[in-house]
């Protein structure tokens, strides 16, 4: 653990942020994809066939769910009754994320600047920021700050929020990306979309901490980069209802982030003398196979280059804004991005929009 007599510099100006500590949770022990269809939704579709081959083909063998559709069906839940669950399910999960985190970094919980908590799934008030905070001894003047309602990429700019703390105030910061999407099952319907999103989303909570002083292992924070192609906005949504929150996914979501992707990625490299060669590693959001396959072809990847990301959907399936940062931490485990060398990571959502940080192994 770090002394407590530590000191952080308060002024920070040009301070590099590094990613020094990574922590997860899912809720329940994990279920198996075939069941859930099984056991759930080959009745929620009616037998469907087509809805079960977008099961048998999403790319998921495994995921966590907070609420177990074959224990209890919430479909028809009112938006209220979620939402009380969420703060019940989320606060256990996102302290188990954020110590564990801690711990890997070797910090004290009252040495946290900033607190970031991100999330497209719930909402309370007092929120997770304030909980957690106080449940794991956060100070009482720890800055806080809530990223909400931007899905999939929100773990991007959220890192690139605490990053940019630990830049300007040379004081340690957490982000913790949280998503109960299990919540938010709905009615049975026969809009494609929805199958697809019942198909592939999970629940995690995963959290980083970024510190101004270099560590002995962990990501240097170089770069964030945002492009949004806002005509195509209605491809992808996020509506609260009065039964939870409802996904809106187009099919043309692939075709989309086709035309962007490379651009977006190149300009991103170009900024600092890279090329797509000079990348060591790559933490794709695995938005669905299809998604991951776009990326591969348009930035012509070589063989395995998104393996961490198949490896994470296929265990733990599309946690929204969590699955970038469990894909971090999958490529950690193999040694990558190795010291000196660039990784990207990425991820896309409404709007629609794609996120990128550049970071470099230390």
């Amino acid at each position: 653990m770090v002394s407590p007599s530590r000191a952080w510099n308060v002024t920070g100006v040009g301070v590099s942020a590094y990613v020094a500590g990574f922590g997860a949770a899912f809720p329940g022990g994990g279920l198996d994809q075939d069941r859930m269809w099984q056991g759930y939704f080959a009745n929620h579709f009616a037998g469907d066939r087509l809805a079960e081959r977008i099961f048998r083909s999403a790319g998921v063998r495994r995921r966590h769910a907070a609420v177990n559709p074959l224990v209890e069906d919430a479909a028809r839940w009112s938006t209220g009754d979620r939402m009380r669950r969420y703060i019940a399910e989320a606060l256990p999960l996102g302290k188990e994320a954020v110590g564990a985190a801690l711990a890997d970094a070797g910090l004290r919980a009252d040495e946290v600047g900033m607190f970031a908590v991100v999330s497209c799934t719930g909402y309370t008030t007092p929120g997770l920021d304030i909980r957690v905070a106080a449940d794991l001894g956060m100070a009482a003047d720890v800055q806080r700050l809530l990223v909400g309602h931007m899905g999939c990429y929100a773990a991007i700019p959220g890192l690139g929020a605490v990053a940019d703390h630990v830049a300007a105030r040379g004081r340690p910061a957490v982000a913790l990306c949280l998503e109960l999407t299990s919540l938010h099952v709905q009615p049975p319907t026969a809009d494609r979309d929805q199958v697809v999103a019942h198909a592939l989303f999970g629940d995690a909570a995963a959290a980083v901490v970024v510190l101004p002083g270099k560590p002995r292992a962990g990501l240097e924070v170089v770069d964030v980069a945002a492009l949004t192609d806002a005509a195509t906005a209605d491809r992808m949504t996020w509506d609260v209802t009065d039964l939870g929150f409802r996904m809106g996914l187009s099919p043309e979501v692939p075709g989309v982030l086709a035309r962007h992707v490379a651009g977006m990625v190149s300009g991103l490299l170009d900024r600092h003398g890279l090329t797509v060669a000079d990348v060591d590693a790559w933490a794709v959001h695995p938005g669905g196979p299809r998604i991951l396959d776009t990326v591969a072809d348009r930035l012509d990847l070589p063989d395995g280059a998104l393996d961490a990301s198949h490896d994470v959907l296929a265990e733990r399936g599309n946690c929204s804004s969590a699955t970038v940062l469990l894909v971090l931490d999958a490529l950690r485990a193999r040694g990558r991005p190795r010291p000196g060398r660039a990784a990207v990571a990425m991820a896309f959502g409404p709007g629609l929009t794609l996120y990128a940080a550049l970071l470099r192994g230390t």
